[in-house]
C-alpha cells in the first residue's frame, strides 16, 4: 500500500515533465521577438518607421535625439554605416548594458528594418553613409596590399588569420570570418569600440577594397602544407610537432625494446 502511494507522485511527476517537453521545445524553436513582428503593417515613410524603430529599440540608451549620455555614446557621429554595422552584426541592440558590445550575434532587425534606422541616424547629423556595392566591390583589388596593409594596422588584434583574439581588459578583437564586405568596410569608417577609424584620407578606398579582398582570402586560403591547424599561428604549430615528436620517439623506444628482446 504504501509503495502504492509513492509511487503515485512519482508517476504524476514524470508525466508532468515529459508534457513539459513539448512546450519547451516550442517556446525554444520560437523565434525571438523582433521588430518586424511589432510592427507589420510600418510606415511608408522610412524615416518614420526608422524614427518608430530607433525610439522603441535604441532611445532608452542613446537618447531620443541620438545624443547618448551618461556614459553612452551617440550615434549621430557613426551615421548610417554605423547604425548599419552594429545591428546588422547584431551587437546591438543590447540585451543588458552590461553585455559588450562586440560580440557577433544573430540581428533582432531585417535588413529593412536596419537600412530604415540607418536612415534616420542620417537624418540627425552628419556622418559616414553606407558603402555603395561600388566602393565594396573587392574583386579587381589588389591582394598583396591588402596583405601588407591588413598586417600593418589589423593583425596586432585581430591576428595574421583574422581569428580574432584577446585584448586588455577582458575585451576581445572579433573573429572577421563571418564579416560581409560591407561590415568590413563600415568597421573601417567607424572605428567601432576599442578600433581607430581609417577614414577616406588615412586609409583609400583602393586600400579598403584591398583589405576586404585578404579577409576574403582568408576565409579560404590554400593550403600547400596540408593540415591548417586552425590557423592559430605557431603555439598550436609547435604543440603538434612536439605531441607527434614524442608520438615517433615513444614508438621507436618500443619497437627497440621488442627487437632487443
Amino acid at each position: 500500500m504504501n509503495a502504492a502511494r509513492l509511487r503515485r507522485p512519482a508517476a504524476t511527476l514524470a508525466i508532468l515533465m515529459i508534457s513539459a517537453f513539448p512546450a519547451a521545445a516550442a517556446v525554444a524553436a520560437a523565434p525571438l521577438p523582433t521588430a518586424a513582428v511589432r510592427t507589420a503593417d510600418h510606415p511608408s515613410d522610412p524615416l518614420v518607421w526608422g524614427k518608430l524603430l530607433y525610439q522603441e529599440g535604441c532611445a532608452s540608451c542613446h537618447a531620443l535625439s541620438g545624443q547618448g549620455g551618461n556614459g553612452i555614446p551617440g550615434v549621430i557621429a557613426k551615421g548610417a554605416a554605423g547604425t548599419d554595422f552594429e545591428v546588422s552584426t547584431g551587437r546591438m541592440p543590447l540585451g543588458t548594458i552590461a553585455n559588450q558590445p562586440i560580440r557577433r550575434t544573430r540581428s533582432l532587425y531585417t535588413k529593412d528594418e536596419t537600412a530604415a534606422m540607418a536612415a534616420y541616424i542620417a537624418s540627425l547629423g552628419v556622418g559616414p553613409a553606407i558603402p555603395s556595392a561600388a566602393q565594396v566591390d573587392w574583386k579587381n583589388a589588389d591582394l598583396a596590399m591588402g596583405g601588407e596593409v591588413f598586417r600593418t594596422n589589423c593583425a596586432q588584434c585581430h591576428s595574421f588569420s583574422g581569428q580574432g583574439g584577446a585584448l586588455t581588459w577582458g575585451k576581445q578583437a572579433p573573429n572577421l570570418m563571418l564579416a560581409t564586405p560591407t561590415q568590413i568596410y563600415e568597421a573601417m569608417l567607424i572605428g567601432p569600440n576599442n578600433m581607430p577609424q581609417f577614414s577616406d584620407a588615412t586609409l583609400p578606398p583602393a586600400q579598403k577594397q584591398a583589405v576586404i579582398k585578404y579577409i576574403e582570402f582568408l576565409k579560404e586560403p590554400a593550403n600547400p602544407g596540408g593540415l591548417n591547424l586552425g590557423r592559430l599561428g605557431p603555439v598550436s604549430e609547435g604543440l603538434f610537432g612536439w605531441a607527434a615528436g614524442f608520438t615517433i620517439l615513444v614508438i621507436i623506444a618500443v619497437w627497440i625494446g621488442v627487437k632487443a628482446k
